[in-house]
């Protein structure tokens, strides 16, 4: 496909395209044996930037707000975020590629037994500080009290340290957590659906941003992003529906 030169240059006001790459999501992106970043966010990112035939940077992060706050100060031209209002103010979102599940986690013999029993005076919720969870809760808790750990990893680490009642993030990553650590176990369901998306700063203009969503769209029918999520061996998330 042909890429009009002014869309290559919204999109690479360097001459290069800068991703910026959230590793706090071990869904979205890890580090290989050799340190460098992978996943299926840099699958895209790589995609992308070889459809509008420019060099790819990637711009590596550890927390979802380090590479939001790239992108929201166009020190990076895309990324890769759960799609939530506050981002959307200064972030153009494509339609979803995944969805993940957020969920609890309490230890074995706490007494809650439901989602809903989690939002009550007197609890204390551990969430990674900017993540899509954080913005999520921040909206939604009325009566417990929200402590955020340095990134969604620190989560279960800070939960145990502070003596919290429930820890909440990425299913897998408190699956995970769980199974190395023992004495602990998830609520049933989830208490969100988090829908990840690609995006760009609103800046770069309405026709940049409709060529980023028409790239996520193809990359799901085509099933590049199926593909890339069993090659990365990632369970537990599901392609967006188009």
């Amino acid at each position: 496909m042909t890429i009009a030169p002014e869309i290559t240059s919204a999109f690479c006001p360097t001459g290069r395209l800068r991703a910026s790459i959230n590793l706090g999501n071990p869904i979205l992106a890890s580090r290989a044996a050799d340190g460098s970043a992978q996943g299926v966010s840099v699958d895209l990112a790589r995609g992308f930037a070889q459809r509008l035939g420019v060099p790819l940077d990637l711009v590596v992060f550890e927390t979802a707000a380090a590479s939001v706050a790239a992108v929201t100060t166009q020190s990076a031209d895309i990324g890769f975020f759960a799609i939530d209002p506050k981002r959307g103010e200064h972030i153009a979102f494509t339609p979803p590629y995944v969805l993940i599940e957020g969920c609890y986690m309490v230890r074995s013999d706490s007494p809650l037994q439901a989602n809903e029993e989690v939002d009550t005076q007197g609890r204390t919720v551990v969430v990674g500080q900017g993540s899509a969870y954080d913005l999520y809760l921040s909206r939604e808790i009325r009566h417990a009290t929200l402590v955020r750990a340095p990134s969604s990893p620190a989560v279960v680490d800070t939960f145990l340290a502070q003596h919290a009642d429930v820890a909440a993030g990425v299913k897998q990553q408190l699956e995970a957590d769980a199974a190395r650590l023992g004495g602990m176990r998830l609520l049933p369901g989830r208490f969100m659906v988090i829908q990840q998306a690609m995006g760009c700063p609103r800046s770069r203009g309405e026709a940049a941003a409709a060529e980023l969503s028409a790239y996520v769209q193809e990359m799901k029918a085509s099933g590049f992003v199926a593909q890339a999520l069993a090659r990365h061996r990632i369970e537990g998330a599901a392609v967006a529906p188009a």
